[in-house]
């Protein structure tokens, strides 16, 4: 795919490595992204189920379901984004996004806010996590894990900004007001710098990608897999095995935290104050860990993430007190940084550019189902036990299972060029 002309134009003059427009591209589009996010949603469940008398659970279905079309259609996008780049996926998630999040405020029906609103949580689940992150993992190698980590705060910006931007909006009690807020936030920040700006990868504009080094000064050689060739290995199948592990343990633990501290005693204005100091500690570990060595094996970092996730959870089950919920819910935000900035740093590191979007394709959906398990799992253990504690042991040792996996993952033998993902 040829690059933009905008590109080709500014590469060869900027005083600076091109990756790092590419990396302001995905900034924006990460912050684009969370307009059919949970935290946004929440914002219109109020006003939405008290005009048209629907239930809560009626609501929160469109999440599960826009997920689950994303786990079918990961698979197919990959390989597109391998051959097309990433301008291509992003460009059509944000737009879809931003058009579907407008068109919500037309909203007349169930039926056609699950159309809508499922057509953009799929974009959230798979177009965006793909796009994002193969952008990403073209461009920078040396830095990889500093430019995701950057990425991850700005998705996170997205997840404070467009909550407030759709409650503003509503001042007077109008939601549809909100909803239009949001997609048209969505179209202005996500959609023209990323189809004026992003190339596939520096290749495709006679570049390189900043490449790691060994001990001797000689550039350290990239891995090459397909993805038959990576669903081979041991390691495709151990990082898989820790994001069915996690990621049950993430969604399960972060919905539920505020009624659960509320059940142990803590006020709701206390329960919030919590859930604040989790968040800022996820964004905290995922920037700084943009800073450590890039020569420590990664999988030492998911272990220790991992580690952090379980304990936070245990923490969880005794918390009495403001200080020792703050404890326990940071404890367990750092973890949830540390996965969300490592994993997609692993799968590129493992396995290669050429077939990243072939290869996190397959594995994709493994990670949104576990994620959609996780609420489930956690809401039917509270109701046979009347609390939380139940799920909380459950997710403690999930985690720590996944410890295990992720010590066990070291990364595969460097293969031969992959040539065309298959």
């Amino acid at each position: 795919m040829q690059p933009p002309v905008l590109s080709r134009f500014l590469a060869p003059r900027l005083p600076f490595f091109y990756g790092w427009v590419v990396l302001g591209c995905v900034c924006l589009a990460g912050f684009a992204r969370q307009g059919p996010a949970v935290a946004v949603l929440s914002v219109f469940v109020a006003p939405m189920t008290g005009e048209f008398g629907w239930s809560r659970t009626a609501m929160g279905g469109a999440v599960s379901l826009g997920g689950l079309l994303a786990a079918i259609l990961s698979p197919l996008i990959g390989p597109l984004l391998d051959r097309r780049g990433a301008r291509l996926v992003l460009c059509t998630a944000v737009l879809t996004t931003g058009l579907a999040t407008m068109a919500l405020s037309l909203t007349q029906s169930l039926l056609m806010f699950y159309l809508l609103f499922c057509l953009a949580r799929m974009n959230w689940a798979g177009p965006f996590e793909l796009g994002l992150y193969g952008a990403l993992n073209n461009w920078f190698v040396a830095r990889r894990v500093r430019a995701t980590s950057i990425a991850t705060l700005a998705q996170m910006s997205g997840l404070v900004a467009l909550p407030f931007l759709a409650q503003v909006s509503m001042r007077n009690g109008d939601w549809r007001a909100g909803w239009l807020a949001v997609g048209a936030m969505v179209l202005i920040v996500g959609f023209v710098p990323c189809w004026l700006l992003l190339v596939r990868r520096p290749e495709d504009l006679g570049l390189q990608p900043d490449r790691m080094t060994s001990t001797t000064g000689q550039p350290v050689a990239e891995p090459r897999f397909n993805r038959r060739q990576a669903t081979r290995t041991q390691a495709f199948w151990l990082l898989s095995l820790y994001t069915v592990m996690v990621y049950p343990v993430q969604a399960g633990v972060s919905l539920y935290q505020a009624p659960h501290l509320v059940e142990r005693g803590l006020s709701p204005i206390a329960a919030a104050t919590v859930i604040s100091f989790f968040s800022a500690m996820s964004a905290v570990a995922s920037f700084g860990i943009g800073f450590l060595p890039r020569h420590w094996p990664v999988r030492y970092g998911l272990l220790l993430a991992a580690l952090l996730m379980s304990a936070g959870a245990f923490a969880l089950i005794g918390v009495t007190s403001l200080p020792t919920a703050c404890l326990a819910a940071g404890t367990f935000g750092l973890g949830i940084g540390g996965i969300m900035t490592l994993l997609p740093t692993a799968w590129a590191d493992y396995f290669g550019r050429e077939s990243y979007g072939a290869i996190r394709g397959i594995a994709l959906p493994l990670q949104v189902l576990a994620q959609a398990a996780g609420p489930l799992l956690s809401g039917a253990l509270r109701d046979r036990s009347g609390n939380y504690v139940d799920s909380l042991i459950l997710f403690g040792f999930l985690a720590a299972l996944a410890a295990i996996a992720a010590l066990s993952a070291r990364a595969p033998a460097i293969q031969t060029p992959a040539g065309a993902a298959s």
